[in-house]
């Protein structure tokens, strides 16, 4: 009975240019279309039953059987071709029974009728072979007319040439290629779809997800999350340092002014916005944004778990505050959006805004500086690393507007063309900025600066992005003097003199770059402080070494908390009282402190207050690093970094370790300076070297401190002929 049941399918399947029914569950479609296998799973029922199929213009994406949305089960039918094992495959027929049978995925064109041994070794080698496994599961292929209808030059409804192709387990789609189809379920599987997604499953889509936790922050995230353009929870766990460096600085505004309105204009999973909800409580007002529709629903799931009451909008938060109280089970609330960030930050006002899209933020700084509050914080994450890291010059034009070429300082460079972009964005609101943190590391530059209200600082801003300067033969490099008129020769600021002793021309100008200094020491002294309230131990180190870069020191010989147990810190010209002054209850008159409510009904900064007193203006560090390695000595054993950094600072200069580089030494001194200090406390690598160079290495052994303290220029800017035949 199967094998002439069988045999009358396979006589339906080659007819065509006629009208046939598709069931789909309860409904049916009338219409031209293709034919397509089916299984009904009855009980102990083995034998196949194939159905003719049609699909509209609208349906063609799901080319065989997909879930009817009406029924009552939930679940859809797989395809005939998708089996577990190939014991089942080989009993959709009675293959052992005698006589000859059909392959039930091929038609009578392709296989004909043959006796068990011959089927039986064709579905092995034909289908079973070249199948996809997933999940227990495997897509065979098949040779059936499966494929859909198409419309010919007369407007009638034809048949697609019939070859091999594959059915998709999950959405149905049926796919010619093998490797289109694996292509096709790996898409799946980033975006968290499987089959228990249409199968009814009681987890849906959170079935396939997993729990990361930080800071003691679950989220729910999808297989394959790290992958940004494929997953609706994006999460990289590389980035814990740069979400960490933000909570310090959202903790340290919240001891100025509270509450705060807080957004995170890109949310992915929403573990950003939910560590500011959960540690910093009442403190902050937490708005999570993301134009995903998937990562709205993962971003609401994940306030769900952690006992985070959701609203959609600000109304429906004020009308459940008393709720909240009332419920013991929810830690607080988080509003949460779905819209352009761009439309977001132009309707509300913030205090506090992170961007952080996936590659450049340079669109969304003109929306951002738009809104934000007087002395608010924005902070900026900026992935275009091939952009910013000088792999994409055309893109740095069109983005940035600034010329850079890949330097030994590239790190800084970058951080410095993102600061300069901002300035600009900030200007055209009639608004300045101070820049209190800039960090360069491998996956992200992140910058924070703090928002000044007013023509006046918007000018200052402005005033600290120049061109640079760079020599291309030495390295060496200089910012363009404050002047406006034009001066005969560039290469006289340089203080190299390449351009005079090598052909051609040996300087590039870069930029516009931001000029000023990369850090508040006050304000990372407050936030190593908060790090250590909150428990935060992994971001420590980070934070003693940007101290101290900003301060150009080492950090043996710098003091964390000296200066915060006995003085209030002052940034943007405001007096900020910090842990020890105000439990002592002593404050600073001849400077005014403001809170953030005051600000928010518009009322301006006093000029005296806003403008900084020139005793008052900490030394800034200065620009750019040097690496050590890159101008090692040819021939010569340089000496390790923490014992060099001693006999610059004994020459009279400062000179500290900086974070963008492992090699890099920060400070005053020039290239040629630098060289021959390095020149002096080098060894040579063999002892039958020449006899000049071992006399001038070996002049003051290693160890032996330097007998006289003042700098001798005579004996640091050695004559050219010495030093530069040596430096390769």
């Amino acid at each position: 009975m199967a094998e002439q049941r069988a045999e009358e399918l396979h006589q339906e399947d080659t007819a065509s240019n006629r009208n046939i029914t598709f069931s789909f569950g309860n409904d049916n479609v009338q219409d031209a279309g293709s034919v397509t296998p089916d299984v009904h799973s009855e009980a102990g029922s083995t034998e196949p039953n194939f159905s003719t199929a049609t699909t509209t213009d609208a349906q063609h994406e799901n080319l065989s059987e997909t879930m009817d949305p009406t029924s009552t089960s939930g679940t859809a039918e797989r395809h005939i071709s998708i089996q577990q094992s190939l014991a089942d495959l080989k009993n959709l027929i009675d293959i052992e029974g005698a006589g000859k049978k059909t392959c039930p995925l091929c038609p009578e064109e392709k296989f004909k009728p043959n006796y068990s041994h011959k089927l039986r070794r064709h579905l092995q080698h034909l289908h079973w072979k070249v199948s996809i496994d997933f999940e227990g599961y495997r897509m065979c292929i098949c040779h059936l007319a499966c494929r859909r209808m198409k419309t010919n030059l007369n407007g009638e409804q034809v048949p697609v040439r019939i070859g091999a192709h594959y059915h998709c387990i999950v959405c149905s789609a049926t796919i010619a290629r093998r490797t289109d189809m694996i292509s096709h379920i790996t898409r799946h599987l980033n975006k968290g779809d499987t089959e228990a997604s249409f199968t009814g499953a009681s987890s849906g889509q959170l079935s396939s997800t997993e729990v990361m936790k930080e800071v003691d922050t679950d989220v729910h995230v999808f297989p394959n999350h790290t992958t940004p353009q494929k997953t609706d929870s994006f999460f990289n766990p590389k980035m814990k340092p740069n979400r960490q460096l933000i909570f310090c600085t959202l903790a340290v505004l919240a001891q100025e002014r509270k509450p705060l309105e807080c957004l995170d204009a890109f949310g992915a999973t929403g573990i950003m916005g939910l560590q500011w909800a959960k540690h910093l409580g009442d403190a902050v007002r937490v708005t999570i944004n993301d134009i995903n529709e998937g990562s709205v629903k993962m971003i609401g799931e994940n306030c769900h778990l952690n006992r985070m009451k959701v609203v959609m909008n600000r109304k429906e938060e004020e009308e459940d505050e008393d709720e909240v109280e009332e419920n013991e089970d929810t830690l607080g609330i988080i509003e949460v959006t779905q819209m352009d960030a761009n439309v977001l930050m132009h309707l509300r006002a913030f205090d506090f805004i992170h961007l952080d899209p996936f590659g450049t933020a340079i669109n969304y700084f003109d929306a951002a500086f738009r809104n934000v509050r007087n002395l608010g914080i924005v902070s900026v994450t900026s992935t275009d690393i091939s952009t910013l890291y000088c792999k994409a010059l055309n893109v740095t034009m069109r983005h940035y507007g600034c010329n850079i070429v890949r330097t030994e300082y590239y790190k800084e460079v970058a951080a410095r063309m993102v600061i300069a972009s901002m300035a600009r964005a900030a200007a055209r609101c009639n608004k300045g900025i101070e820049v209190l943190l800039a960090v360069a590391l491998e996956h992200f530059v992140l910058v924070v600066v703090r928002v000044l209200r007013g023509p006046s600082q918007a000018d200052e801003s402005l005033k600290k992005i120049r061109r640079l300067i760079h020599c291309q033969w030495c390295e060496e490099r200089v910012f363009y003097k404050k002047c406006h008129m034009l001066e005969e020769s560039a290469y006289q600021q340089l203080p190299c003199d390449c351009h005079g002793s090598m052909p051609g021309k040996t300087a590039v100008e870069l930029g516009p770059l931001w000029s000023g200094s990369l850090f508040n020491t006050g304000f990372l002294r407050r936030m190593l402080f908060e790090a250590v309230q909150h428990g935060i131990e992994d971001i420590h180190p980070l934070l003693k070494n940007l101290t101290c870069e900003s301060e150009c020191t080492t950090l043996k010989h710098h003091s964390i908390f000296g200066p915060m147990s006995h003085s209030s810190q002052e940034e943007s010209g405001v007096v900020i009282k910090t842990l020890a002054s105000h439990k002592s209850g002593v404050e600073d008159t001849s400077s005014a402190s403001y809170s953030g409510q005051e600000k928010r009904k518009g009322s301006e900064v006093p000029g005296n207050a806003a403008k900084r007193q020139k005793g008052d203006i900490p030394s800034e560090h200065p620009p750019f690093y040097y690496s050590i390695h890159r101008h090692s000595i040819r021939g010569m054993n340089i000496p390790k970094i923490n014992k060099f950094l001693p006999y610059l600072t004994q020459a009279g200069f400062r000179v500290g370790r900086t974070h963008f580089d492992p090699t890099g030494i920060r400070t005053d001194a020039t290239l040629a300076q630098l060289k021959a200090i390095l020149m002096k406390y080098s060894m040579p690598t063999h002892t039958d070297s020449q006899p000049g160079i071992h006399s001038h290495a070996s002049a003051e052994p290693i160890s032996e401190p330097v007998q006289d303290s003042t700098p001798k220029p005579l004996e640091i800017d050695q004559p050219a002929e010495e030093v530069k035949p040596e430096s390769g």
